[in-house]
């Protein structure tokens, strides 16, 4: 018999990429679970969708008793900074609250529970970073990220548990409805106007497959503890814009240097951030795409769309 992954925030980025990954792959049988309808086309015929309200404690407990999963991957939060910010009780609830509720789910059904984290629990000041690098949050969904962290280290008594950060994710969702910086890139040049792009933000990109393919290998390998899962390239939004610009020879001067302080953006972001993913390499078997790569696999699939 197939064991059981329930996979939360499927209509996200990484979760459309994690559905098509796990039925492709047809090892797992998978409950899929978001807020709503079911942004993915039936194609498959290999995986349920539920629609949860993962704020709502006894209807996450309820769900999950009655998947009874082998797996969690839980997936679903509140990643717009911004929002993080203003927001912080809707946030909290997202992000904190809802990762309790799935702490108990998982005691009940004693699952192994992978959690997705960020690199924004740091300030920025030290990376690239490995797993064990203190966090310091300098934003409120940082903050929040770090106490759901906390919640899941502290459960290590009662449950199985793995938890993957990442950061800064791009992809193409099925609908296209999250534009990504190589997509963004792509079509302001394309219509000759100009760009400003920050060059004091470090990170290591990580493209949502790679990601899903790591979550995927964590739950292959039965791995425990905290993993970094994130591309290798160690760049600024203006070295991600250059090689989007260079790759589809588009015009590189109509990209301007803007420091982070010209944003006013509501949150602070850590200047310095990336990961150091020997770890993954190593016990998991990871392997990302180069940036580079990314782009070339971003390119076939908006072919594919259009």
């Amino acid at each position: 018999m197939k064991k059981k992954i329930l996979l939360t925030g499927s209509n996200g980025l990484l979760g459309q990429k994690l559905v098509e990954l796990i039925t492709s792959k047809g090892e797992y049988e998978l409950v899929a679970v978001a807020r709503g309808e079911n942004r993915l086309p039936d194609i498959y015929g290999k995986y349920e969708y539920i629609s949860l309200d993962i704020t709502n404690r006894e209807e996450v407990l309820k769900t999950v008793v009655s998947v009874n999963p082998d797996y969690i991957i839980h997936g679903a939060a509140m990643t717009n900074v911004d929002q993080c910010e203003v927001e912080r009780d809707a946030c909290w609830e997202l992000n904190v609250r809802a990762t309790e509720s799935f702490v108990e789910a998982a005691r009940l059904t004693n699952a192994h529970l992978v959690h997705l984290s960020t690199d924004f629990i740091f300030d920025g000041t030290a990376g690239p970073y490995d797993e064990e690098a203190e966090a310091n949050p300098i934003s409120f969904y940082g903050v929040s990220k770090v106490a759901a962290e906390r919640m899941v280290l502290k459960s290590a008594a009662i449950i199985k548990y793995s938890i993957v950060r990442t950061v800064l994710v791009y992809g193409i969702a099925h609908d296209m409805s999250r534009l990504n910086i190589v997509l963004w890139v792509k079509g302001t040049l394309e219509q000759g106007k100009t760009l400003n792009i920050v060059n004091d933000q470090f990170r290591t990109p990580t493209l949502a497959e790679d990601l899903a393919m790591g979550c995927y290998l964590v739950v292959k390998n039965d791995a425990t503890g905290i993993y970094n899962i994130s591309g290798e390239d160690f760049m600024t939004p203006y070295d991600m814009a250059i090689a989007t610009a260079d790759y589809f020879n588009l015009d590189k001067s109509l990209i301007n240097v803007v420091s982070s302080a010209t944003l006013n953006q509501t949150a602070k972001r850590p200047p310095r951030t990336g990961f150091i993913i020997d770890k993954a390499k190593n016990n998991l078997g990871y392997k990302p795409h180069s940036f580079k790569e990314g782009i070339d696999i971003l390119k076939q699939q908006t072919e594919k769309v259009l």
